[in-house]
Formats: structure tokens, C-alpha cells, sequence
């Protein structure tokens, strides 16, 4: 899948998302699951990776990724390892070669780059990672850690379920118009859908992200059965986002 947003910078950066296909594992985690906490076999989800390792040329031994626990927690990398980074839900860099992981069947992986920096991350944003702001923060560490302008940051939100799809409660809908606005909860035929893209988007630009530098896929996890979905499926697997600064 080409990122249109990152195509510019194709020499230094590497960015992909994964879909379903082209994997070992069995039903229900058909085929292509990267993740080892859905109750597939781990061989199979081992392999998996080795496979995306292969087809987008990165070293699996340096793959980091993370125990999401849809928090607004952020830790920086500074060493290759090929390690689950505990109790986290973002993940940045400024050093090559380590390929970072965002694993989601619904949730949206979140890509950030900041090509005069040379920094990259990589963010689970769920409905709780949402609310908790994890893009403001993950946008403000690059700012405070790595001196990064939200002027040259470039933000890509993947496939996720839509507001198509995402059917929620009266309460959590209350929740939401309180904390935020009642903009993001669409109502039809009675029932009511958060729009977690928008909220997303919008935070990022309070934040001093440029709307031309935002891309958002038109991709809904829980309508295309190439991703996995959570909603759709309950047990299933898990699709990725893969970030990676290039040498140079």
C-alpha cells in the first residue's frame, strides 16, 4: 500500500501496512497475524513477521513492539532489539534501522515523520488512547525530546473502523460530546457512531499539525475483510503499521 503522504521522502523513510494475507496462521487468525497475544500458536505469528521482515527488507531481530494497553504511555528507542516494550501504546525514534510496530484490528495505527529531525513513531490509537490525547503527546515528545516543529511533522492515520462501523452506547456517546463535541458522534436510524478519524485529526491540528500534512485512509477495518477487525470478528488477529528510518 502507498503512503501518499510519505512518498516524498521514500529515500530516508520506509512505512507500511500490512493487511491479512500471505501468512501461516489458521482460522481464525487467517493468515498474516502478527500478534502474539490472540491465542494463535506463536510459531505461527514468529513466522509471520519473519515473512513481513522479508517482504519490506527490514532485520526481525530489530523489530520492536509493544504490550498495548490503550494508554497514552510513549517511550523513546535508543537501541535495536527484538523485544516487546512493556505497559505502551507509542513508540519514537531518531535511529535507523529499527523498524517499529503498531499492531491493530480496528484500532488506528498512527505513522508521525519528521524529515528535518530524522525522527519516526509509531501509535496505537483506540478509543482510550484517543481520549488520553496519545497523538498531542507523542507530538509533543518529538517537540521536547528531539527539537521537532509541528511544521515539518507528516502524519498518516491507517486502515481502522470508521464511523460507518463504529456503533456506540448512549453513555460512552455522552462521554464523548462532554469531552469533546457532539461533532464527532453521528446518529442514523436511532443508533449513534463515534467518528475516531476526525478526533484524531482535529487533535493533531490544535496541536500545530498542518491539514496538508495529515493523510487519513479511506480503508474501514471492520467493512474490508482484507484487515483484521475486533468489531467484525471478536476473536481474530492483528494487522500492522511499520516505521523505519532508512540509513543516510
Amino acid at each position: 500500500m502507498k503512503i501518499k503522504i510519505f512518498q516524498p521522502y521514500e529515500k530516508d523513510l520506509f512505512c507500511a501496512i500490512s493487511d491479512r494475507h500471505g501468512g501461516v496462521s489458521q482460522k481464525p487468525y487467517d493468515s498474516l497475524n502478527v500478534a502474539l497475544h490472540t491465542g494463535d500458536e506463536a510459531k505461527n505469528v514468529i513466522r509471520n513477521r519473519i515473512i513481513l521482515a522479508d517482504k519490506f527488507d527490514f532485520l526481525v531481530e530489530n523489530l520492536i513492539y509493544m504490550q498495548q494497553v490503550h494508554s497514552n504511555n510513549i517511550e523513546i528507542i535508543e537501541h535495536p532489539a527484538y523485544n516487546k516494550i512493556e505497559n505502551c501504546d507509542a513508540l519514537i525514534t531518531d535511529k535507523p534501522n529499527i523498524p517499529l510496530m503498531v499492531m491493530v484490528a480496528d484500532c488506528i495505527p498512527v505513522m508521525m515523520y519528521d524529515p528535518k529531525r530524522k525522527v519516526v513513531a509509531a501509535i496505537h490509537a483506540g478509543r482510550n488512547g484517543t481520549f488520553k490525547r496519545i497523538v498531542q503527546k507523542s507530538v509533543n515528545k518529538m517537540k521536547e525530546r528531539f527539537n521537532s516543529s509541528t511544521d515539518d511533522i507528516v502524519v498518516y492515520l491507517g486502515p481502522s473502523i470508521h464511523s460507518c462501523c463504529y456503533e456506540v452506547g448512549k453513555d460512552l456517546a455522552d462521554i464523548t460530546i462532554k469531552s469533546f463535541s457532539k461533532e464527532y458522534i453521528k446518529k442514523r436510524d436511532d443508533l449513534l457512531f463515534l467518528d475516531l478519524q476526525k478526533l484524531n485529526y482535529d487533535q493533531l491540528r490544535s496541536v500545530g499539525i498542518k491539514g496538508e500534512n495529515i493523510e487519513i485512509s479511506n480503508i474501514c477495518t471492520c467493512c474490508d475483510k482484507n484487515y483484521f477487525s475486533y468489531r467484525r470478528d471478536k476473536t481474530t488477529g492483528r494487522f500492522a503499521g511499520f516505521i523505519k528510518l532508512k540509513n543516510g
